[in-house]
């Protein structure tokens, strides 16, 4: 069993190693961000030429349906142009009418055309008392005390943790699956 001052020797060690890597993440973001300033011109104007190619090709297509009877497309330079059916876009003017209208008309397709979706809230159910949690069939597990540790900085901590738990993750075997 350790001590009080094993503990602090420990937090010690545990803070600067992770003052060490909020500090290496800094560097990276700083050097992440000014990458990002130095490319996003590049980024803006291959976009900008992009984007102007590909509204000349539209147009270019646009005006010269004759060229797409029979294939109605083509493959190009790795591109497909040419035309296809629209797909349309269906809209709902009033859901519970559509539902009703599924269940009167296709009776047997309603379990695929209709989505039901009731689930607890778990934000919710945990404001209940553990008696009443237990009323509605509920248990409550692992509410016993359990290990803290967390460092009080704020957005640094964020990410560190996420770091922390990615690496943790990974060190963890994955679980055997199943043959069919």
């Amino acid at each position: 069993m350790a001590d009080l001052a094993t503990i602090e020797r420990l937090t010690k060690s545990y803070a600067a190693a992770r003052d060490e890597l909020a500090d290496a993440v800094k560097e990276t973001n700083s050097e992440l961000e000014r990458i990002k300033r130095q490319k996003i011109p590049l980024l803006r104007r291959r976009t900008d030429a992009a984007s102007n190619a590909r509204a000349k090709l539209e147009a270019a297509i646009q005006e010269s349906p004759q060229l797409f009877g029979r294939p109605k497309t083509l493959t190009l330079y790795g591109i497909r142009v040419g035309f296809q059916k629209g797909k349309g876009k269906i809209e709902i003017s009033d859901p519970e009418v559509t539902i009703r209208l599924i269940r009167k008309h296709l009776p047997d397709l309603v379990d695929s055309l209709v989505k039901v979706e009731e689930k607890p809230v778990k934000a919710a159910l945990n404001n209940l008392s553990t008696a009443e949690l237990r009323k509605i069939g509920c248990t409550v597990t692992e509410a016993g005390d359990v290990v803290l540790i967390k460092a009080t900085d704020g957005e640094i901590d964020k990410l560190v943790e996420a770091l922390l738990k990615e690496s943790d993750e990974a060190a963890q075997p994955e679980p055997a699956q199943a043959e069919d």
